[in-house]
């Protein structure tokens, strides 16, 4: 069962202060944008249906919408007693709003272990609307909404049965109508390219988050959060209402009461970078961290991949990071084979690979050793394998084609990381699983894939719609493969998406080997890249076209623009630096044919202030890369200062 916060279970279970007896549930974020109302409506003597709509600075996100479950009880009924129920055509069809209750606006700042802001404030207003039924059954349903500044929240909560009747929900009903005109940039799995699209066009389910350019010029965001106890549940179109979208359940799910199901998100912005920067609210509707001694041994970091499997290969692996700021490394499939096999034993590893030797170096180095293990070893030996890893010195685990989707399989994942928790064991879920904010619970899993990422090698348009879309739901391992002859974009693309794709477990040269190193000048961002951050600001951008970000660390910001497959122009005002510094401008950026270098980069070394606007003339499938540190009056006589050009 879904464990729930004894906090939680007290606002669902005692009165409130603010009880109303009407029977419509209406929020107000505390900034006054977003508006969320939650009513009933009769259809028919015998029908209630329950309903929803969401506003956005007084202009509808998502119109007058169904809201609800079907459940399937009636083999439960019969088999604990109940069986003489009236079955209704919908489970909801004879559910009675009961009362509304509101509870005190609720104003924290926390500061999570990682991410891309030290301090995360959780600022909402919240009520809940109470339903049940008159016919007996012990059935009551209550409906948990939260309004944010940034967007709203709600779910669907169950209380305690009376006659511990087991719920197994078949269907969720929630609609999301929306204006007409409404586009939306949509994924039919995980790691898919995207296809923008009109709401109707939308014929096959489709991932969240789900990113939608609203007609009236401003954006929203359908996202999901703690979702750890149910299945995977996309978007498609309805067949019977226009400008619609329903949901879609991967399997059903079985629920023993009280449970609360996982938040439904509803964000919406002025501009589609502002729905990144408020990605906190997914991390806020999650539990906090439950692992007690979570900050003396999760340790965020880049890592690199050891390609050849073998005992030399790792020593010159480990080398190439201890000299270049890694603190991880990894093996990837076929350290212990078959990998792809129920009769693989990832217990034993293969003869060419002296593993004790590595895992001993790697600790003389400062290298932490991970490894890749595949579902079919998991499955058989994961209460085994997980404490020999720990025993053996491994820190870190990268989980590849797991199932996530079903429900059985969504508990059993999540279980996995818990699991790896208690051996202290870092965690990294590959393929098609796409986070909702567990990592604040569990934030030894460091990241995920669930993203069309180098691997695949994308295009440059493709990358800045990602930001903007999948990035959204949190941390993505998009494994830079900065080398690779394959990249479709330049090198200083790479270097900003390194910076753009957050991720505490940041995968740098996935396919590269230390002797693909000739001594590129701009190693040095790599070696001073960090992969957490204080604070993080979207600049400029839009899905497809554009991104700007700026993170800072301490008192040095790093800057990435990537562009599209065109190119283009890009003005950086530098106002979000300290007034009273100046700054050395370490600018990473594609030189062409004039840098005698395999990857072409130039590296420039300018003095800035907050009161400058840098520009930059991108590439076709271009970027730049920034890192702008303080510098003293003594230090700034060695370098020339930023003059306005176009670098």
């Amino acid at each position: 069962m879904k464990t729930i916060g004894s906090a939680i279970i007290m606002l669902v279970l005692t009165p409130s202060l603010f009880a109303d007896n009407g029977k419509e549930l209406k929020l107000t974020s505390p900034d006054g944008t977003h508006e969320i109302a939650f009513y009933q409506k009769q259809v028919s003597p015998a029908v209630n249906e329950l309903c929803y709509r969401v506003d956005y600075k007084s202009q509808p996100v998502v119109n007058e919408s169904r809201a609800g479950l079907e459940l399937d009880n009636r083999i439960w009924e019969m088999a604990l007693g109940a069986r003489n129920l009236k079955q209704p055509a919908c489970w909801m069809d004879n559910l009675e709003v009961d009362s509304v209750t509101y509870q005190p606006e609720t104003d924290i700042t926390w500061q999570p272990l990682y991410g891309e802001r030290s301090s995360v404030r959780d600022h909402y207003r919240t009520g809940t609307l109470y339903l049940s039924k008159k016919d007996n059954s012990g059935y009551r349903l209550n409906i948990e909404v939260r309004a944010y500044n940034e967007g709203v929240a709600f779910r669907y909560f169950f209380p305690e049965h009376p006659k511990a009747i087991f719920h197994k929900v078949v269907s969720d009903l929630t609609e999301y109508a929306l204006p007409a005109g409404t586009k939306a940039w949509t994924e039919q799995w995980a790691q898919a390219f995207f296809e923008y699209l009109n709401i109707d066009d939308i014929k096959h389910p489709v991932e969240r988050a789900l990113t939608l350019e609203l007609p009236n010029g401003k954006w929203a965001a359908l996202a999901d959060a703690d979702v750890d106890d149910w299945c995977l549940t996309k978007y498609l179109a309805s067949t019977e209402k226009k400008n619609t979208l329903t949901s879609v359940m991967y399997s059903p799910v079985d629920v023993v009461t009280y449970y609360a199901t996982p938040w439904k998100i509803v964000m919406a912005a002025d501009k589609p970078g502002e729905l990144l920067e408020h990605n906190d609210i997914i991390q806020n509707l999650n539990p906090p961290c439950e692992i007690a001694d979570a900050a003396a041994w999760v340790k965020p970091g880049k890592i690199m991949r050891e390609t050849t499997i073998t005992t030399e290969g790792a020593i010159a692996t480990i080398d190439f990071c201890a000299a270049h700021n890694i603190p991880y490394m990894l093996f990837d499939w076929q350290w212990y084979i078959p990998c792809t096999s129920h009769d693989g034993d990832a217990t034993k590893v293969v003869a060419k690979l002296d593993m004790p030797r590595v895992i001993a170096y790697g600790k003389e180095k400062g290298v932490g050793i991970w490894v890749y293990v595949n579902q079919h070893a998991l499955m058989k030996q994961m209460h085994e394998l997980f404490p020999l890893l720990r025993e053996w010195g491994i820190v870190g685990v990268k989980s590849g084609f797991v199932q996530y989707a079903s429900h059985r399989w969504a508990t059993w994942m999540h279980d996995m990381v818990r699991l790896a928790a208690e051996n202290h064991l870092l965690m990294n879920i590959h393929d098609e699983y796409r986070p909702s904010g567990f990592s604040r619970t569990y934030p030894n899993l460091l990241t995920q894939e669930g993203i069309c990422g180098n691997e695949e090698f994308p295009d440059a348009t493709h990358n800045v719609t990602l930001p903007f879309t999948r990035m959204i739901n949190g941390a993505a391992d998009y494994t830079i493969c900065y080398f690779d002859k394959r990249l479709k974009t330049t090198h200083a693309h790479q270097l900003a998406a390194s910076l753009v794709f957050y991720s505490p477990l940041q995968t740098i040269f996935w396919y590269d080997k230390p002797s693909f190193y000739h001594g590129e000048p701009e190693m040095e961002w790599f070696e001073n890249l960090q992969t957490v951050f204080d604070d993080t600001k979207v600049l400029d951008g839009a899905p497809g076209k554009n991104i700007t970000m700026a993170r800072r660390k301490g008192q040095e910001w790093f800057v990435a623009a990537m562009t599209n497959n065109e190119g283009s122009e890009e003005e950086i005002p530098l106002t979000f630096l300290d007034k009273e510094k100046n700054y050395l401008a370490c600018i990473y950026t594609d030189g062409g044919e004039k840098i005698k270098t395999s990857t072409q980069v130039k590296c420039t070394y300018l003095l800035v202030n907050a009161s400058q606007t840098m520009k930059f003339q991108l590439k076709p499938s271009g970027g730049a890369a920034i890192r702008l540190v303080p510098i003293d009056r003594q230090e700034m006589k060695k370098y020339k200062k930023y003059k306005g050009e176009r670098l």
